[in-house]
């Protein structure tokens, strides 16, 4: 019995190889035939509309149009809010100078009086007390208007750093002069750096100013149906241009920043 099992088992392997060959064989055959046909359902992909397409890139171009504008006239109030900050700037340089001047002509006066003899007084002790006085009012004076510093003043009423309460009035106000000169030439430099960096900054403002507008005017006639390219740098360049390193050389003291607007 166990024979005739092993028998009929070992003679339906090769029959049931090659049925499932067979098998495997068709499913393949099927399924290259359908991947190499094409799809009849399936329609083709239409062809794109050209009015839609123009429709669709008029509008990206209003868009963009639009952002280049908001950004155009930001940038144009920034750069007129620097230009107001270099012309404030400016003013102070002019007050600066003008102090300054002042008080090169006072000291170059006190100056001149010092070759003359000192007056003779008595050396007394209300002499001095007097000389003590004036020094401190002429200082804290001087202080007030702003032409000693804290420490200046300090300086002078401990009477260190040269400053002797003994010294004879005309010889006091001509070191207070010196040093009111010293301190406002010092002050009138500083506004002339501000002023120079103020420049500059405004300067920078205006010429990004200008490249904005000169983008918006661009953007704005390429939304234009119909329009004929043009250069638009030749229309806004004029109110736009900034100062050029050759004038600001020559004419130092009259910088002027590009006017925006």
């Amino acid at each position: 019995m166990k024979q005739t099992l092993l028998y009929h088992f070992l003679t339906e392997i090769p029959v049931a190889a090659a049925i499932w060959s067979a098998l495997l064989v068709l499913a393949l055959g099927v399924l290259a035939a359908l991947v190499a046909r094409p799809e009849r359902g399936t329609p083709p992909d239409p062809a794109p509309d050209p009015a839609a397409v123009a429709a669709a890139r008029h509008a990206d171009l209003r868009r963009y149009a639009d952002e280049v504008a908001v950004a155009a006239a930001g940038a144009r109030q920034t750069a007129r809010r620097w230009r107001e900050q270099w012309l404030t700037a400016h003013d102070e340089v002019d007050r600066a100078w003008r102090a300054y001047d002042e008080a090169e002509a006072a000291a170059r006066r006190f100056a001149g009086a010092a070759v003359l003899p000192e007056p003779r007084t008595p050396r007394t002790p209300a002499e001095y007390a007097a000389r003590e006085r004036w020094l401190h009012h002429a200082a804290m004076t001087a202080h007030w208007q702003g032409d000693l510093t804290a420490r200046q003043l300090a300086d002078v009423l401990a009477g260190r750093n040269g400053w002797d309460p003994r010294r004879h009035p005309a010889e006091q106000e001509i070191a207070l002069a010196r040093v009111v000169r010293d301190g406002r030439r010092a002050r009138w430099r500083a506004a002339a750096e501000r002023e120079r960096r103020a420049w500059r900054d405004a300067e920078v403002a205006a010429e990004a100013a200008r490249v904005l507008a000169v983008e918006a005017y661009a953007a704005a006639e390429a939304v234009r149906p119909g329009a004929v390219p043009v250069r638009p740098a030749e229309a806004v360049t004029q109110t736009l241009a900034p100062v050029s390193a050759g004038a600001v050389a020559a004419h130092p003291a009259r910088w002027r920043p590009a006017r925006v607007g």
